[in-house]
């Protein structure tokens, strides 16, 4: 991307990249992280020409993994999450944005990211746990 002097690096954060949550400490430690590092490459690298960008995504990405789409719509979950090619049209609006006018951070939420499924929390909480599960302490 420098040689040719264009380009685009897009990170993508959650909520934890802008705020702690209890009992998700790794989850917020390296979202931290990324939004940094995308902070320091776009200082770095902006002026050659590189579009670097990070996207908050603060909500569902489609249906969540696990529901059925007819319990997601009962639940109301069209109106909270968001559609995949609607993210993906974000993307690329980045990718092509004028180099006079670049976005170094865009926040995206659905239309309602007040209301949460009453089983958000605890799908988003197993999630966590089976991709870092708790270890035990009996000795």
């Amino acid at each position: 991307m420098v040689e040719r002097g264009r380009g685009t690096i897009i990170f993508s954060g959650c909520s934890a990249s802008l705020t702690g949550i209890a009992g998700f400490s790794e989850l917020c430690c390296g979202k931290f992280a990324l939004r940094g590092l995308s902070q320091c490459l776009a200082r770095e690298f902006q002026p050659q020409g590189i579009h670097v960008a990070h996207v908050v995504i603060d909500g569902i990405v489609g249906t969540p993994r696990g529901a059925s789409v007819a319990a997601w719509q009962q639940q109301g979950g069209d109106d909270l999450s968001m559609d995949p090619e609607a993210l993906a049209n974000t993307y690329w609006h980045l990718h092509i944005q004028h180099r006079s006018a670049w976005t170094q951070e865009l926040n995206i939420r659905p239309s309602n990211p007040t209301l949460r499924p009453p089983s958000y929390t605890s799908q988003l909480s197993s999630s966590v746990q089976q991709i870092h599960p708790t270890p035990s302490h009996d000795n």
